[in-house]
């Protein structure tokens, strides 16, 4: 009885500490989860390095985290950096008055006067859909434009988290493996199932990391593209834009060039706009429809509306990084319930041929 006093009592302090750790790491949450990403990612990296060098972990793993650096990090902070300061600008160009988003909406409607009845149908009201679209645009400049005040006062803070996620990334590189065993020692779910989950979860990681940003970066850098060679102001912004919403799946990239297409055809550039529409819908959509099954839906082995409503809802519910965290919780999920019906089904075969046997050999006994 005593025993059992002190097992509880140890499991509870155990699920108290572990909870207090948690909120402990909670707001550096980004920076470890992308330092754990990293590490996924770069791991073949890792050992074709290792390969290389010997068994050197410290410089196998400093090797691997600056091929890292050069490759994302690197790029990535030079490509935020950018469409920080084009944001800064555009949100300028719309307090000088020289942009006018009212005004193109405006346009448009008087050009196509059929989608405000069209609206109207569904109980829609155009003004108010106007005004709506409208604040939204000025809502992402301003956002924009106070990053990049932020960007400036907040520079410590930046490149703290920046610091911690290379450090962090650097341990993993080099003890990754071990972390591993140790959890799954520590873990009390069985080790067959522990590594499958491990398994599920490194594959799922590395698959929606490297196929959503190589589509995005495809998606975005022809969106870019089509934008400077039609002479359309603020390409690079754009492309960056482009890039940042193809993280959703299926309508991403069409939520920048659609409105754009059809601006051009209101103010009579059918030409510029027949060109971006079919490009569009071509090139750029077939660079979604194409490449995601192929770099995420088929590594991840999750079906395409999975996909979808998983990248969706992480979305919602953890910022930037849901695109991620959504399909990976998705196929947790799907790992979970596939090993509890795996084996209770076994379960049940074996059961279900044990009371056979038994009640033969009841008359063979007799």
């Amino acid at each position: 009885m005593y025993a059992k006093l002190e097992t509880r009592t140890f499991l509870a302090l155990l699920v108290g500490v572990s909870l207090a750790f948690f909120l402990l790491m909670k707001p550096f949450f980004g920076p470890i989860f992308w330092a754990v990403a990293i590490a996924l990612i770069f791991h073949p990296v890792r050992e074709a390095v290792a390969r290389k060098l010997g068994d050197r972990p410290n410089s196998v793993a400093l090797l691997t985290l600056s091929i890292c650096m050069v490759i994302v990090v690197i790029p990535v902070v030079l490509l935020v950096t950018s469409l920080v300061a084009e944001g800064l600008g555009l949100y300028q160009k719309i307090q000088n008055g020289e942009i006018r988003p009212g005004e193109y909406i405006d346009r448009v409607n008087q050009s196509f006067p059929a989608i405000e009845a069209f609206l109207a149908q569904f109980g829609i009201d155009f003004s108010e859909m106007r005004d709506r679209a409208v604040n939204a645009f000025l809502g992402g400049s301003q956002f924009l434009a106070k990053q990049a005040l932020g960007l400036g006062q907040n520079t410590f803070q930046f490149f703290l988290g920046l610091a911690l996620m290379v450090y962090l990334a650097f341990f993993l590189l080099r003890d990754g493996r071990k972390l591993v065993e140790l959890l799954i020692r520590a873990l009390p779910l069985g080790d067959a199932r522990e590594r499958l989950l491990f398994a599920k979860f490194a594959e799922v990681t590395r698959a929606t990391v490297k196929g959503n940003l190589l589509i995005a970066i495809i998606q975005g850098a022809l969106g870019g593209l089509i934008f400077w060679i039609l002479g359309i102001t603020g390409a690079l912004l754009w492309g960056v834009v482009m890039a940042i919403v193809s993280l959703i799946p299926a309508i991403g990239a069409s939520l920048v060039w659609v409105p754009v297409a059809v601006y051009l055809a209101a103010v009579g550039d059918l030409v510029p706009a027949a060109v971006l529409t079919a490009y569009g819908a071509i090139v750029i959509g077939l660079a979604d429809n194409v490449l995601r099954p192929i770099f995420v839906g088929r590594d991840t082995k999750l079906p395409d509306y999975i996909v979808l409503l998983s990248t969706l809802g992480g979305i919602v519910m953890f910022g930037i990084n849901g695109f991620v965290m959504g399909p990976l919780v998705a196929a947790l999920f799907m790992a979970f319930w596939g090993i509890f019906i795996r084996e209770f089904s076994e379960n049940s075969e074996e059961t279900g041929d044990s009371a056979p046997v038994q009640e033969r050999s009841g008359p063979e006994a007799g």
